[in-house]
């Protein structure tokens, strides 16, 4: 039970911060870029390890499972660094709430997870703090990023969405660090496939950034690695819902760090969005 609080403790603080991270980084570079220097620096944390374990007892059908969750951890993180890029933190943080719904559904179809009919109710009360979330005030009406960022953002929980449930997948085949390994070796290997494919160039990180290289690193390594620790131990639904708490993580670094404002209207909408992925959870 204490490893299970521990880690969910852990993925609640870490991800808002390498949000933040990624957000000052994606100001000045590609998303490319930020997603590519971040998952090699944790990549070469796993070099040792991954030379003490014997891949060849895997199966095509694990490789499979481990290509399709690195393509989708790929397009979601580009996705989130280009919507944090574009929106403001307090807004697009809390709408993680929806990857409740995408688990729900992923969880089901790949899992055979299937929460009670009342976690329905959670469904429509995630979709109700949403409005009220991004009704955007009248300065925001007409612009143009707002709008991008959200659909950025939505289309980066889809992404991530359905990659929980794979990596639940992977993690019921090997371990909870085999799969943090992979995670780790696979958004490296895509984002330096995508970079030479989009025909751009790997840019070089300047030297005033790289504290939030390594801190972006730090936090999504004890994010991703927690996070399958969760996995291990309760569905990807319920998982999915309890992390919905980093939400108001995000509202206060949106606050402090970047001056966003309307805060009142952005947490009454956070803390409608958090109860229904808490109903999900209880249903």
């Amino acid at each position: 039970m204490w490893v299970l609080l521990t880690a969910l403790t852990l993925r609640i603080f870490s991800n808002p911060v390498a949000n933040a991270c990624q957000k000052q980084l994606g100001e000045k570079t590609s998303s490319l870029n930020v997603n590519f220097y971040i998952a090699l620096l944790m990549s070469l944390v796993c070099v040792i390890p991954a030379f003490y374990i014997d891949w060849t007892v895997y199966s095509t059908n694990f490789w499979f499972y481990v290509f399709f969750a690195g393509l989708f951890c790929f397009l979601g993180t580009v996705c989130l660094i280009k919507a944090l890029k574009l929106g403001e933190l307090s807004v697009l943080g809390p709408l993680n709430s929806y990857k409740a719904i995408v688990g729900l559904v992923s969880a089901f179809l790949l899992l055979g997870e299937l929460p009670s009919g009342y976690g329905i109710f959670g469904i429509f009360f995630i979709a109700a703090g949403s409005l009220i979330l991004i009704s955007p005030a009248q300065n925001k009406k007409c612009d143009k990023n707002f709008w991008i960022s959200i659909i950025l953002r939505i289309l980066a929980l889809v992404f991530t969405g359905c990659e929980a449930s794979i990596l639940k997948k992977i993690i019921l085949l090997s371990s909870p660090e085999i799969s943090f390994i992979l995670w780790c070796f696979s958004g490296a290997l895509f984002s330096g496939i995508f970079i030479i494919l989009a025909g751009k160039k790997i840019e070089r990180p300047e030297k005033a950034d790289l504290k939030f290289y390594i801190l972006a690193a730090f936090c999504l390594g004890i994010m991703q690695f927690s996070t399958n620790i969760v996995f291990s131990k309760m569905e990807v639904g319920t998982a999915l819902a309890l992390f919905q708490l980093s939400s108001i993580v995000n509202l206060f670094l949106g606050f402090k760090i970047f001056h966003e404002g309307d805060m009142l209207r952005k947490f009454i909408g956070t803390v409608i969005m958090i109860i229904g992925a808490v109903m999900i959870l209880v249903f």
